[in-house]
């Protein structure tokens, strides 16, 4: 039982590690100053960003193990289980945090308005953007994202105060 609770701990905290995902902001973006552009989309295709291996899946399944299998037998076969544990549960663990950590995502190609072309691979978002659409990238601390452009509408004027008597 403390296996799976253990197991399902690493599990997790490995999937809330990083995202590419658009409607997600990381901490130190907040109340930071971006730069905007405009864009239009080109294409829009399905990619997969690979899970990362970062070794904490590994270690912790390496620890596992190691208990795990040291449990078993004697002190010899112990020693011995306990070595083929700490090996299993390593490679084990790492599988578990390149899986966990593996995100479904679009490549959008974009064309900027002087001409030029830009590729940004993000985790797919809560819009969907197709070819033809307007779209601003906002580019902070060297990341950017796309998303759908803001209808902007044309602002009423504002009245000249009155010459005071």
């Amino acid at each position: 039982m403390m296996k799976k609770l253990i197991l399902t701990a690493l599990v997790a905290s490995l999937a809330a590690c990083s995202t590419s995902s658009p409607d997600v902001i990381q901490r130190g973006d907040a109340q930071r100053m971006s730069q905007v552009q405009d864009a239009t989309v080109l294409t829009v295709r399905p990619v997969t960003v690979d899970g990362s291996q970062s070794g904490a899946g590994a270690a912790a399944g390496g620890v596992i193990g190691a208990v795990a299998g040291s449990s078993v037998g004697g002190r010899r076969e112990g020693q011995v289980v306990g070595v083929l544990g700490a090996v299993a549960g390593a490679v084990i663990g790492n599988a578990i945090e390149r899986s966990a950590t593996k995100e479904e995502a679009v490549e959008i190609l974009v064309q900027l308005r002087n001409g030029e072309r830009r590729a940004i691979v993000q985790s797919k978002g809560n819009e969907t953007l197709v070819p033809g659409e307007p779209v601003i990238l906002v580019t902070t601390g060297g990341k950017t994202r796309v998303s759908r452009a803001p209808v902007v509408t044309q602002a009423a004027p504002v009245p000249a105060p009155a010459p005071a008597h």
